[in-house]
């Protein structure tokens, strides 16, 4: 099953320990109506892992995306196991306005988040 999901905003940030991607649909007025936050941590204790929170529901960790793939404003997670906070998904699916600002966040962001699940595609 595929989860399929519009955003108009994307932006990158680093943290302390923390790198992240972060997708919104957002308002005319500018309140965040949907999103969806992708997060790799690294932990003094604990390897790697990766974090998609979409509207504060939150799930993760080292085994959940099998592989991404990036072409053009379109990103494929591939999950390791179905989601079953999204209903069994197996496959997500963002796609997002073609604007400089989020071409821009992309290009630098999925690279330093998704690292090397990134296969095929282009971007």
């Amino acid at each position: 099953m595929t989860d399929s999901r519009q955003y108009d905003t994307v932006s990158f940030d680093v943290r302390d320990n923390a790198t992240m991607l972060f997708f919104a649909r957002t308002s005319e007025v500018g309140e965040i109506n949907d999103y969806l936050l992708l997060m790799r941590t690294i932990e003094e204790d604990f390897d790697e892992s990766i974090y998609i929170e979409i509207n504060e529901q939150q799930f993760g960790g080292h085994n959940l995306i099998r592989e991404a793939s990036l072409t053009g404003n379109v990103l494929t997670l591939r999950l390791v196991e179905p989601a079953k906070e999204l209903g069994d998904t197996t496959d997500i699916v963002l796609t997002w306005s073609e604007t400089t600002d989020n071409l821009d966040a992309i290009e630098v962001g999925a690279f330093r988040v998704l690292g090397d699940m990134l296969v095929g595609g282009n971007a």
